[in-house]
């Protein structure tokens, strides 16, 4: 490997030079942060033909420049293109209003991010896009929902409460031979573990507000696209004139140089406790697709490097009290809803109001846990403490 050419260095090697140019910025490392709405054009002449290479502060900085560069880095050959939004779910809006039309069909995993479906149900519905759900573990089976006006295909990989894993690889093989495009929320192993555009997905979204920020302080999305559909995903961000502000820009620039070292320790953690939840007494059954005994398992061995800190357990059946009497007594694991950052959090959850192409029926009460950068040591005892107090509620 030439390790002096970009295309050749390892993944987290680009994390750390891509997008910097320390002679532009005087030597400094990092770019400084541009708060601006104009830009100022030296003639009338450039000014008529919008020449430079910054036009307006919505349409990007050399701050915003730097981002992208490095994650287009980080996504691989296949990314033609960034575009940066203000939340997770402004990616997923963005990206859907972008390449659908009125008329069109949408087919949905069951299993998406619960906020991905209020926007399918709600405003693509008013809208005139119909969307169908369908079976996570489909497969290429999902070749019999196809309509002729199917556009697309969502999936995520994982679900981030139910932790099924769907074939991309298949379901791409056969949305491409319908003509539509396939769309993924990579949320969960960023590019960094799961390098999605090149296993089929034209295009791949991030919340980057949860591991590319990585301090649970920023509202961030991200929307990678290949050569295909990038014109698409550029003219729907134009259009719709969204844009991230450039304080969180730079805090998301920042949260990419070190992804690589916290990734590790999550996945290394996360991996730790959900084997040790498995042998729990009060666990009925681990929801991660890193464990040998997922049904996701080979498929996540196949496509994916690592796994984030992210995953669901199934309680043996108790009270909701007991559980709520558990929660309360956790000092280290925090309740609320996100997750990516360097805490560690639990949140009840049920799919069950809204599934609609599967039956949600895990047999006991579930927990969703982040881990975070804490001694797994004291998550146990933590946790522990936790059981013994569910026990008590009973």
């Amino acid at each position: 490997m030439d390790s002096s050419h970009p295309s050749q260095q390892h993944a987290e090697t680009r994390l750390v030079t891509s997008g910097r140019d320390t002679k532009a910025q005087k030597g400094f490392v990092n770019p400084p942060v541009f708060h601006g709405s104009t830009v100022l054009y030296p003639t009338a002449e450039d000014l008529h033909a919008h020449r430079g290479e910054f036009t307006y502060g919505r349409h990007g900085s050399p701050t915003t420049k730097a981002f992208q560069e490095t994650l287009m880095a980080l996504e691989g050959p296949q990314c033609a293109g960034v575009g940066i939004v203000p939340s997770g779910l402004s990616a997923i809006s963005t990206t859907l209003l972008s390449v659908l039309k009125a008329g069109d069909h949408l087919l949905v995993c069951d299993n998406v991010y619960r906020p991905s479906r209020n926007f399918c149900n709600g405003m693509l519905t008013r809208y005139g896009v119909e969307t169908t759900y369908f079976d996570p573990m489909l497969g290429a089976g999902i070749d019999k929902l196809f309509k002729p006006n199917t556009r697309a295909v969502l999936v995520e990989a994982p679900g981030s409460q139910s932790f099924e894993m769907p074939d991309i690889r298949a379901i791409a093989e056969v949305a491409h031979g319908r003509g539509a495009l396939v769309i993924d929320d990579n949320t969960w192993a960023t590019p960094l573990y799961h390098r999605s555009l090149e296993q089929g997905v034209d295009i791949s979204m991030q919340a980057a507000t949860k591991y590319i920020g990585g301090h649970s302080d920023i509202m961030f999305g991200t929307i990678s696209a290949n050569a295909k559909a990038w014109p698409q995903v550029a003219e729907g961000i134009r259009l719709l004139g969204v844009c991230a502000g450039p304080d969180d820009v730079f805090l998301a620039l920042r949260g990419l140089r070190t992804l690589s070292v916290r990734l590790a320790q999550h996945h290394r953690s996360g991996l730790d406790m959900a084997r040790w939840l498995a042998s729990r007494p009060e666990v009925a059954r681990v929801l991660h697709p890193g464990l040998e005994t997922d049904p996701g398992h080979a498929i996540w061995k196949r496509d994916f490097t690592g796994a984030s800190g992210l995953f669901s357990i199934v309680l043996k059946p108790a009270p909701q009290k007991a559980v709520d009497t558990m929660l309360n007594t956790l000092k280290l694991f925090g309740m609320g809803f996100s997750w990516g950052g360097f805490e560690s959090l639990a949140i009840p959850f049920d799919c069950d109001a809204y599934r609609t192409a599967t039956k949600w029926s895990p047999g006991g009460p579930t927990l969703r846990l982040h881990i975070g950068l804490e001694s797994v040591d004291d998550l146990k005892a933590d946790l522990d403490r936790g059981f013994a107090a569910l026990k008590a509620a009973m």
